[in-house]
């Protein structure tokens, strides 16, 4: 049965949605089968991996809306291995449309559940804030990652997301673990990119991933190609620290600890 990873963090401009496509990409190479869900209304991840949005028959709104099951949602990508449920605008409607539902928070969760033996690892792309979505993602989810910029406030919007997990932990979903901290943009010739990874290092400790990823052109120019970076220039700094992520997670299986 796969396992569902949530890449959240409140902020925006973090790399979320950088994250889901590249690790999902370097698993999918490494021979697992991966799902991507993308939640954000924004649809990234959707254009990230070469799927035109003008063209989409069925996509997750219409999971939420109920007018189709999620297996007719899934659309292979033209990578191999990695298949996308693809985000719509119409996900704003969301939380609106759904205010008065039942059982609105496991929505996500229960539409998963048909699906969730098909795949070795679903990551999904949550929206940079705190709504249905992302609560939704959070409720379904195994566990979360969490992208941190190396910027300054990085701390502060850290520990606002570890107090949502603890609240998701304690009201919906018990099983929810973190799957860890990444620290992301880097900028080796900047100053406060080495102090802001060396105070999260100190603060969080074992939960911080070993790999980095830098600040890097190709990271920046792949989604406007409709690709990963590993496929549009393997030898790049960020296709290679994405690979590197992948395989310290399936060399680690997740540091599994509690926010």
């Amino acid at each position: 049965m796969g396992k569902i990873i949530s890449i959240s963090n409140q902020k925006g401009g973090v790399g979320k949605t950088t994250t889901a496509i590249n690790l999902a990409a370097s698993l999918a190479n490494l021979g697992r089968d991966v799902l991507i869900v993308d939640t954000d209304p924004q649809c990234n991840a959707t254009s990230g991996v070469g799927i035109d949005k003008g063209n989409i028959e069925k996509n997750l709104y219409d999971v939420y809306s109920g007018s189709c099951p999620i297996e007719e949602a899934i659309i292979k990508t033209p990578f191999e291995r990695l298949h996308i449920i693809p985000a719509s605008r119409r996900l704003v409607d969301v939380e609106i449309e759904h205010v008065n539902k039942e059982r609105r928070e496991w929505i996500l969760s229960e539409a998963l559940n048909h699906i969730k033996n098909r795949f070795e690892y679903i990551i999904v792309d949550c929206p940079p804030s705190l709504g249905l979505l992302t609560l939704n993602s959070l409720v379904a989810a195994d566990s979360v990652m969490i992208p941190v910029q190396c910027e300054y406030f990085a701390l502060e919007g850290l520990s606002l997301l570890a107090k949502t997990i603890t609240n998701v932990q304690d009201s919906f979903n018990p099983s929810l673990e973190l799957e860890g901290i990444l620290l992301t943009m880097y900028d080796t010739r900047n100053n406060l990119s080495v102090e802001v990874a060396a105070e999260v290092r100190s603060s969080y400790d074992a939960k911080v991933y070993t790999t980095i990823i830098p600040r890097n052109v190709v990271l920046a120019e792949s989604p406007s190609h409709g690709k990963p970076a590993m496929y549009y220039d393997i030898r790049s700094k960020g296709a290679q620290s994405y690979i590197s992520l992948a395989e310290e997670m399936l060399g680690e299986k997740g540091l599994g600890q509690k926010a």
